[in-house]
């Protein structure tokens, strides 16, 4: 049986477990991880592999990551990319996914994480790309500035984020405006070095070269 995307954005039981997962996060102040993330994170990964070349069965599993990445959080946000990957694997069975694809998608969540993932593949790959590059300030949720943490500053900060793709050239290219009086390109690139480090990795699965600009300034 092939499953569909929009099969999985209608699934009672993907959608309970990422917004009780987002229930989660914003009890312990992490960002938004809402429906909301969850298809942006989905969209922009199938963009990345659509510009690319890629065959539409592989975006049809990026997208399906993309949307469940996240669900591991309605357990617990650490190791979050583990328990969803197992949980992801057995919802996507019971849906009826061929077992290959199912563990496709599983393993791609599992690695997603820069703690403990890498990518692997092209499905990793532009999940790692599609997640680790939706910064934006509306995801914060802690509306009182001075009591910003750091994550909660940067996302604060960035004022317009665009990721762009170019086959001929074989780049991936996210280009930020920040406001500086909150957050430094420098600032920006301390806290999420491991991330953009993970997205450069990803990027090179892809045949491509990730570059970073912020605020006009080329970071790599």
């Amino acid at each position: 049986m092939k499953l569909t995307y929009k099969q999985i954005k209608n699934s009672e039981e993907i959608n309970i477990l990422i917004e009780k997962g987002n229930e989660v996060l914003g009890k312990l102040g992490y960002t938004e991880h809402s429906k909301k993330h969850a298809a942006k994170v989905a969209e922009t990964a199938a963009m990345i592999l659509r510009e690319l070349g890629c065959e539409e069965h592989a975006v049809e599993l990026c997208k399906i990551a993309g949307y469940m990445h996240d669900i591991g959080n309605s357990i617990n946000r650490e190791d979050h990319a583990h328990s969803g990957a197992i949980l992801a694997y057995q919802i996507l069975k019971e849906m009826g996914m061929p077992l290959a694809d199912a563990a496709s998608v599983a393993a791609a969540i599992g690695n997603h994480d820069e703690k403990t993932g890498t990518a692997f593949d092209v499905v990793s790959a532009a999940l790692i790309l599609a997640d680790k590059t939706d910064v934006r300030r509306n995801r914060v949720r802690n509306h009182v500035i001075t009591s910003f943490d750091a994550h909660d500053r940067v996302n604060y900060a960035v004022l317009s984020a665009n990721l762009t793709v170019n086959r001929e050239k074989k780049t991936i290219q996210m280009e930020m405006e920040l406001d500086d009086t909150m957050c430094t390109v420098i600032d920006y690139f301390e806290i999420f070095l491991e991330r953009m480090l993970m997205c450069r990795r990803a990027a090179e699965v892809l045949g491509c070269k990730f570059k970073l600009i912020a605020n006009g300034s080329k970071l790599s």
